[in-house]
């Protein structure tokens, strides 16, 4: 059987923050305020799960919503049913995406104990970080979190920090990445905030395809100067796991979307956490098997739309390392527009700006030398007037960096 990760929402959309760019709030169904996964629904989702041949690798991941909304006693008895299905010699591994700000003592000694990877939102400083990730009555979040995180750091918990890139610290890369070393940060994520209205049309707090460029190439250039060898930034990481290994690590960068089930707290079961929809549902972890949903019709037809690229994509230099973007990013994709990623223009600016840097760095990976940062910094720069590496045979200003 294929293997495959869960990434489980035990509490829905339900949250105790209300950030405003938030895509999955209006999953609250009838402002529904509590929905929350049964004893039942857990137990059969673990055991099936188990019972699956994942070369003895159980992926788990919590997310939501809020998760730790679930409460103690919920990841306690995940923990019990992990213990009681697992085969003989199965390593599982447990990640939680949180908020942060509702972190009990308890339940970070409790995440240590268990070695549970969470993933915790920080925007960057307080100024940039409050002004979406506020709470139900629109106080700031910021001091929440960091005490939070300072529960974790007690309990030694292993954590990484998720910074969504919006509008309102896109220009700002510098700033964040600098906040997140001074405070001992060094696991760091950057996710682009890109929502559309039912128009395509980008909404206020998203970022543009050249924003995410530029902020990506602002980023590269502070980490490399001395960081290389300290901070570990997830895409960095996986551009050179793929030209060491000739292997995508994260879902964006494959040619098929076929990874992992999203599995709802009533036992729903999709394709993608952002296409938790009506028309992909594959099933309920009650009623159906994991066999039943690698081969559903439905799940196949979504994986192959990631491949369904725009002719443009084609003769790209990069296409390897995004094959398309993430299907959200592509408006119309669902109704089987080939339309190019929102952040293609974005792509292309920072693999032009960064890439034979980043082949440096593989190359010397796998002749087991020495990286030594300066030569990185000193790497000579394209010139606005030389051919685009990207293979267009247009000059860089009229082609990438346009």
């Amino acid at each position: 059987m294929t293997t495959f990760s869960l990434l489980i929402k035990p509490t829905s959309a339900d949250c105790n923050l209300r950030c405003e760019y938030c895509f999955y709030i209006d999953h609250l169904v009838n402002g529904e305020k509590s929905p929350r996964m049964s004893d039942e629904v857990l137990e059969k989702m673990i055991a099936s799960y188990m019972q699956t041949e994942q070369n003895n690798n159980y992926t788990f991941g919590w997310q939501g919503g809020e998760p730790t909304l679930m409460g103690l006693k919920f990841f306690k008895k995940v923990i019990e049913l992990q213990v009681k299905y697992a085969p003989p010699g199965a390593v599982i591994s447990n990640g939680l995406q949180t908020n942060g700000t509702l972190i009990s003592n308890e339940l970070a000694k409790f995440f240590g104990d268990y070695k549970f990877l969470l993933g915790i939102s920080l925007d960057g400083p307080p100024h940039l970080h409050n002004y979406y990730r506020k709470t139900l009555g629109k106080k700031p979040t910021h001091a929440l979190v960091m005490q939070g995180i300072e529960r974790l750091k007690q309990n030694r918990v292993e954590f990484n920090i998720l910074t969504l890139v919006n509008n309102k610290n896109v220009k700002n890369a510098k700033e964040v990445y600098q906040y997140l070393c001074e405070n001992g940060f060094n696991y760091h994520q950057y996710i682009p905030c890109v929502e559309f209205d039912e128009s395509y049309n980008l909404m206020p707090y998203s970022i543009t395809g050249k924003e995410w460029g530029n902020f990506l190439c602002d980023l590269f250039d502070q980490w490399i100067k001395d960081d290389l060898n300290r901070v570990s930034i997830r895409l960095f990481d996986s551009i050179i796991e793929y030209l060491v290994h000739q292997h995508s690590n994260v879902c964006y960068m494959g040619n098929n979307c076929c990874q992992y089930f999203v599995v709802e707290y009533n036992g729903n079961v999709y394709p993608c956490d952002f296409f938790v929809r009506d028309d992909l549902r594959l099933g309920n972890v009650l009623t159906g098997s994991w066999k039943d949903f690698l081969s559903s019709p439905i799940y196949q037809t979504f994986g192959k739309e990631k491949a369904n690229w725009n002719n443009t994509c084609i003769s790209c230099s990069y296409v390897n390392l995004c094959h398309g973007d993430c299907q959200k990013f592509r408006p119309g994709v669902s109704e089987g527009l080939k339309t190019l990623s929102t952040l293609c223009r974005g792509w292309k600016m920072f693999y032009t700006h960064t890439f034979s840097r980043f082949k440096m760095i593989a190359d010397k990976i796998r002749k087991n030398l020495e990286i030594h940062p300066r030569e990185l910094r000193n790497y000579k720069k394209i010139g606005r007037n030389e051919p685009c590496p990207c293979g267009s045979r247009k000059k860089y200003k009229n082609c990438c960096l346009r």
